[in-house]
């Protein structure tokens, strides 16, 4: 090869950049994290754990396996070795949040133990708005879900019915609960999306009822409304409906 291209080269490389030991330490110690993370094994309680709180902060509809595996920081191919599906996922997250259920001894007095019940469940899906859409018995069968559920049982001990009727007493507190609940929340929901105040939309709303009740067309609509204008107390409500369920197996 002639000198000067010799030279040249030699030139060449004299500038170009060489890469600092502080940087391949840094890249080192880069791909050692990366290592140790995909090493680390996580526990069902972790990735329901991870779910509840994207849940909780997002939404139900913000819960996947990518987005689970990366609060976690791991693949999301690694997650499946844990959860196969994402009902999976769902189930583990109902698991989680039924481990919040307190569990008293039963008082004796069947009917005050369930309207402790269904308070408790009330409180508990306001804490995880999400949780009345994953109300279902396909993941009703999880180890905390039975104990709430074997724990509903034993306050019903000393109701004189068979299993199946009071098997069926709990579903219809739960379903009420969820009812009661899944309104609540959409209509929270609504009143934060309007573009308004929550003042000005009812006032819209009552001025609208009022002009139509007026027409004539509602006789029955506007005796009832005339016997009681309110406002209504949801509370009350609630224990009526809740009282009336109980009254039905009394």
């Amino acid at each position: 090869m002639p000198p000067e291209k010799v030279e040249a080269g030699r030139s060449a490389a004299s500038v170009r950049p060489k890469r600092s030991r502080s940087s391949s330490a840094r890249a080192e110690a880069s791909r050692s994290r990366c290592s140790r993370a995909n090493k680390r094994r996580y526990t069902r309680a972790d990735i329901a754990a991870a779910a509840v709180r994207i849940a909780d902060a997002e939404g139900l509809d913000a819960v996947s396996m990518r987005r689970v595996a990366a609060e976690l920081g791991c693949g999301t191919m690694s997650l499946y070795n844990y959860v196969p599906r994402k009902e999976d996922l769902y189930e583990l997250m109902m698991d989680a949040v039924s481990g919040e259920h307190e569990l008293w001894e039963p008082s004796g007095d069947w009917r005050a133990d369930m309207i402790r019940v269904a308070h408790q469940t009330r409180a508990l899906m306001h804490r995880h708005t999400w949780l009345p859409r994953l109300m279902s018995p396909v993941y009703g069968f999880s180890p905390n879900a039975l104990r709430f559920l074997e724990h509903c049982l034993a306050c019903l001990d000393p109701f004189d019915a068979p299993y199946g009727t009071k098997m069926e007493l709990v579903a219809m507190v739960n379903g009420v609960v969820t009812t009661y609940v899944t309104n609540e929340i959409s209509t929270a929901e609504r009143t934060r999306s309007l573009p308004w105040s929550e003042e000005q939309e009812n006032a819209a709303r009552i001025a609208y009822l009022v002009a139509q009740l007026a027409s004539g067309a509602y006789p029955r609509l506007a005796a009832s409304f005339g016997a009681d204008a309110g406002p209504i107390d949801m509370e009350a409500v609630f224990e009526r409906a809740l009282g009336r369920v109980l009254d039905g197996f009394a």
